[in-house]
């Protein structure tokens, strides 16, 4: 019994990610991508169903490992968490924020495919959906300081997924425009200052000598 070649796999792969990067998905050619590879569209077809098959598994690992990454991030047992550490949890803090930013950069060549070069594939949604995901996610903060009287009562989930959306935009556009590592260094700390959480959320200061505020 032949045994499957599979170490043709990673050259369509690599292949696939070159063309999609130039082309985009709606633009990119089959058999442009088995010429790269050095295959045969026969060989590519006993592999993948089509084009859109290709593309996912393309950037299915990274997709796999960012929603591995929010689902660990978000694990935590509220009821557990106290008043310090749940207002904290919204600080704009530079080393989480540079986190973030090294770990998309380290999968940078995907996580542009899914923002840019995805219209056509199921993916096509992804900068909506990945905020959708975070938002389920920090609702449930949201609504445990809200249920403890730690911040304002009126932001619904419509409004935190509007200003997620806002807040990640500000994440996704240095990718789209092909940012060097040191340009999203300094980008970072623009964000940083950008964003405040505690004031836009009406959160209680726990700064010292400083009055609550819970108004809008």
């Amino acid at each position: 019994m032949a045994v499957p070649d599979h170490s043709i796999d990673p050259r369509i792969i690599e292949s696939a990610r070159k063309e999609f990067l130039e082309k985009g998905f709606e633009k990119a050619s089959l058999k442009s991508i088995c010429e790269g590879a050095g295959v045969t569209t026969g060989a590519l077809y006993k592999r993948y169903k089509g084009k859109e098959d290709l593309f996912s598994a393309t950037v299915r690992q990274t997709v796999e490992e960012l929603y591995s990454v929010a689902s660990q991030r978000g694990d935590r047992e509220l009821s557990l968490m106290s008043d310090e550490e749940l207002i904290k949890a919204w600080d704009m803090d530079h080393s989480d924020m540079m986190w973030w930013f090294r770990y998309l950069y380290d999968r940078h060549d995907d996580f542009y495919l899914l923002l840019a070069c995805s219209e056509g594939t199921r993916y096509s949604r992804f900068a909506h959906d990945w905020v959708a995901l975070l938002t389920k996610a920090t609702s449930a903060f949201l609504e445990e300081a809200k249920r403890r009287g730690l911040c304002r009562k009126d932001v619904n989930p419509d409004e935190l997924h509007i200003l997620l959306s806002a807040f990640w935009t500000t994440i996704y556009e240095p990718f789209i425009h092909h940012f060097t590592w040191e340009q999203i260094e300094a980008h970072c700390h623009i964000v940083c200052r950008l964003f405040n959480w505690h004031q836009a959320l009406g959160f209680r200061t726990t700064e010292p000598g400083q009055e609550s505020s819970l108004s809008p």
